[in-house]
């Protein structure tokens, strides 16, 4: 039996603005507890000392590289620029020796890739002591 002969049956329909109050709720919440990571430089200035000049040890192994990129081990250059070449130049260089000392004396105006390509060739040979030449400050 319909006892609702004249009405015509209404269409369900969806209310979004509760939907959009939530979502909005949420995006403000999300906003507020996300932490959000900060880039900041390090600042190093690097300190003078006015020491004397160390003596040289037989275990030592002395590189340069010049402002060019070019690379001298124990003042002999080495054939390439590449990784593999100043290796194998290192591991000639170190010989029996143990331990050697990689003293690496870079010009200021060499690219950082080539010094971390010098690096990286004396950790690929086995050389984990590594230092690095400074010049001392100019007394004005």
């Amino acid at each position: 039996m319909n006892f609702q002969r004249g009405r015509a049956r209404e269409e369900p329909e969806i209310n979004l603005i509760p939907m959009i109050d939530v979502l909005l709720v949420i995006l403000i919440f999300l906003m507020i507890t996300t932490t959000y990571s900060k880039f900041a430089g390090l600042e190093i200035n690097l300190p003078t000392a006015d020491t004397q000049q160390p003596q040289e040890q037989p275990n030592e192994i002395n590189v340069v590289v010049t402002a060019t990129g070019e690379v001298l081990i124990n003042k002999t250059p080495v054939a390439g620029r590449d990784v593999d070449s100043i290796g194998a130049a290192l591991k000639r260089a170190a010989g029996d020796a143990r331990e050697p000392v990689v003293i690496i004396s870079a010009d200021a105006k060499a690219t950082h890739q080539s010094v971390i390509d010098v690096m990286q060739a004396a950790q690929q040979g086995g050389l984990s002591h590594i230092s690095f030449a400074t010049q001392q400050a100019q007394k004005q």
